[in-house]
């Protein structure tokens, strides 16, 4: 059977996806992809006349379950189109399932999943292999905040608007938290650098070989009252391995759930490396275990992830080893752009590109 990646293009109000989409459709298919897009199912209702304010509850959860039901239908139905399909395909759809829920109350969501014959673990961490989540131009990228290109978008670009769009984007990342995949795409000040991160994270889903990528990390305290952010807890154990092969097993867990995932990195050259995922049964994770390197020790540590001012950053605290290290890491800013540093945290060391940083260094045993 055919490998076919299913990839959700998400984001909040004004984040850049549907210009996303055309790139993603003329990149990939100058490779020899198919590719096909599924589109906002929200939009598509709006357009026909359903009105996702009423006040009318009947109406918005009939409304809202037709929604979801029409998502998984049409994804379905082009899953099978790619099946006969000849080339290698692609699926990328302009939101996913897990979208529609952050627009509700949780107890309507469950509801309406029960009924569908579903569930949020199975929409949100078995049906598609990856989630790039646009951050909303209201957050960092506000001169470029606009309503004009979609005329079913309630956020005014006023002060209120941008509020309400910033809460929007955050609940998205929230109801899509637990993927194995999630990555959020940051703002920038050139929009083609946006562009081709999204590129970039479908290469690497489809495992093409990409270009090997320093992240910036840095060693800081906090100072400050930290903003909403998503708090976990990573347990990241490397198992034995090739030469010039890293594989590691993390379990990832949140509000007492928990998601286990297998990353292989393998260089194939000085400046590319090819990087597989996938995520891994709790019975297959006890028993990849067994496979644990004996000459390094398991990394233990917290996680809290936010947005500021339109950038990504994760914040790890570790427990094991190096109790008590602080490591502030960007995600997906260029080299060249100025890392907005938030006012909570104070940098006292950039040590970027520093290998004894590395988790996989830090690991390492001491005799």
């Amino acid at each position: 059977m055919k490998d076919i990646k299913r990839i959700v293009l998400t984001g909040g109000p004004c984040a850049g996806k549907t210009t996303a989409l055309v790139r993603v459709i003329e990149h990939f298919s100058s490779l020899g992809y198919k590719v096909f897009t599924i589109p906002e199912v929200p939009t598509m209702f709006t357009q026909a006349g359903m009105d996702y304010l009423t006040k009318n509850r009947d109406f918005f959860y009939e409304g809202e379950k037709a929604t979801l039901e029409i998502q998984l239908a049409l994804e379905d139905k082009f899953m099978k189109m790619a099946e006969a399909c000849t080339e290698p395909c692609v699926i990328v759809c302009d939101r996913g399932a897990m979208d529609i829920s952050a627009y509700m109350q949780p107890e309507m969501w469950e509801e309406i999943t029960r009924r569908v014959g579903t569930s949020t673990a199975e929409l949100r961490d078995q049906r598609y292999d990856a989630v790039l989540h646009l951050v909303s131009a209201a957050d960092g990228a506000e001169q470029f905040y606009t309503t004009s290109n979609n005329a079913s978008r309630n956020e005014a670009a006023d002060e209120e608007g941008l509020k309400i769009a910033r809460l929007l984007d955050k609940k998205v990342i929230e109801a899509w938290t637990g993927h194995s995949h999630l990555r959020v795409i940051n703002n920038h000040e050139d929009f083609d650098k946006k562009l081709n991160r999204v590129l970039k994270e479908i290469a690497n889903v489809l495992e093409l070989p990409q270009p090997i990528e320093e992240e910036r990390k840095y060693i800081v305290e906090i100072t400050g009252e930290m903003p909403d952010s998503i708090e976990s807890e990573i347990i990241q154990t490397y198992l034995v391995a090739e030469p010039g092969c890293e594989v590691r097993l993390r379990r990832r867990g949140w509000s007492g759930k928990f998601v286990n995932v297998h990353t292989t990195k393998r260089k194939i050259s000085p400046t590319e490396e090819l990087v597989t995922e996938r995520q891994v049964s709790n019975n297959l994770y006890q028993s990849m275990l067994q496979q644990a390197d004996p000459y390094r020790q398991t990394i233990h540590k917290f996680r809290k992830s936010f947005i500021w001012k339109g950038q990504f950053f994760e914040l790890d605290t570790f427990k094991q080893p190096a109790n008590g290290l602080l490591i502030l890491e960007t995600k997906g800013i260029a080299k060249h752009e100025d890392v907005k540093f938030p006012p909570f945290l104070n940098v006292i060391e950039d040590i970027t590109g520093r290998t004894e940083y590395y988790n996989y260094n830090l690991a390492l045993k001491t005799k």
